[in-house]
């Protein structure tokens, strides 16, 4: 079949969700105070009516962005560094989806700044086990594990449904890109005054971060979230990533062994194979935490969750006017987290053939 292309930047194919009746203290635009309305709840943002969805529902919006971007990343790390021979395809696929999530963090951060807000990351950070923040894809419980089938289909497929899927079918309401699609529309109704003002430039994966300084940039880092994740409902060949299909895809890749292509009965994985990689056995992480971990293994854990709330501080940071530096200082975070978690993932729980590996806990 033909290589995936990239679609242009001007297509914007955002569907919103359907509105339900919102609640009689959601029914009416807001004149407060920031945070008007629950961040666990997208559901009740996506129930505003158009007309009250003003600059403090954006923002409100962009901090549940936040929170659903970051919330990625954990489980997707953990299935990235539980496998042993990266040079897999299934390493290749996750680890340019984890470089995706990165940069959609960063687009969701800077479109924050561009409205006059102020990203709050480690406020946002998720506890695991737990479900997706804002209330989408209710039905999913998002859980950290070395790389298994069952937790590339119950997580990372699950975390990527799109809409309107074209191999599987997963319909549960809301989807993260029907909550893209609002903002979309958000941002094209309030036609926001937009400040690049802490807005920060940086080469992400495939990526380039870039300050958002008019609608069509702001429709143009919106479109790309998307697609890079859930693809259209037209192809996954409509995407921006290359020559790869969108995540969801790409995971259905690995799950089915197979690569995803288009056939005279439509799109199915029955390309050329995609081996299931050897992968350190990370049990599930417990609700809490591992419990009476021995000294080392207590040494490693808070080593990690102590680089991890570096990594957060950094990033609130870089986006409260620490620049440049500040994320430099993040990404360096970023790359110490790999040590410490693969040797989580090397050590044995007694009693079991699984081994340990990171809770990414905030510390106070």
């Amino acid at each position: 079949m033909a290589p995936f292309k990239r679609r242009t930047f001007l297509a914007t194919a955002a569907a919103t969700a359907t509105a339900t009746a919102a609640p009689a203290s959601a029914a009416g635009p807001h004149n407060g105070p920031a945070d008007p309305w629950p961040l666990d709840s997208v559901a009740r943002l996506l129930a505003m009516p158009e007309a009250g969805r003003g600059i403090d529902w954006l923002r409100t919006a962009l901090q549940v962005a936040v929170g659903l971007e970051l919330s990625t990343i954990p489980p997707y790390l953990c299935g990235w560094w539980s496998i042993r021979d990266r040079g897999a395809e299934a390493a290749r696929l996750i680890r340019r989806i984890i470089d995706d999530e990165m940069y959609h963090l960063g687009v969701v951060c800077n479109l924050l700044v561009a409205v006059g807000g102020t990203p709050r990351i480690r406020a946002a950070a998720p506890t695991y086990p737990g479900p997706l923040p804002g209330g989408v894809r209710a039905d999913v419980t998002v859980y950290l594990s070395g790389l298994t089938r069952s937790f590339v289909h119950d997580v990372m497929m699950a975390v990527e449904a799109p809409e309107e899927p074209l191999a599987l079918s997963d319909s549960a309401p809301p989807t993260i890109g029907a909550f893209y699609g609002a903002m979309l529309e958000g941002f094209r109704t309030v036609a926001p005054q937009l400040s690049a003002r802490g807005q920060l430039s940086a080469h992400i994966g495939s990526d380039e971060l870039r300050p958002v300084e008019t609608l069509l940039d702001a429709e143009r880092s919106i479109d790309i979230i998307r697609e890079q994740g859930e693809g259209t409902s037209s192809s996954p060949a409509d995407s921006f990533a290359d020559d790869h299909p969108a995540h969801y895809y790409a995971f259905g890749e690995i799950y089915h062994g197979r690569q995803l292509r288009q056939t005279d009965t439509g799109w199915t994985f029955t390309g050329a194979p995609v081996p299931f990689p050897d992968a350190r056995p990370m049990a599930q992480v417990p609700a809490g935490g591992w419990p009476r971990p021995s000294a080392p293994v207590q040494q490693f854990l808070d080593r990690f969750d102590t680089t991890y709330t570096t990594l957060l501080d950094s990033l609130d940071a870089a986006w409260g006017d620490g620049g440049p530096r500040s994320l430099g200082a993040a990404i360096h975070a970023m790359r110490a987290l790999e040590e410490p978690a693969v040797r989580l993932m090397e050590t044995e729980i007694p009693g079991t053939h699984s081994t340990y590996g990171p809770q990414f806990h905030v510390l106070p």
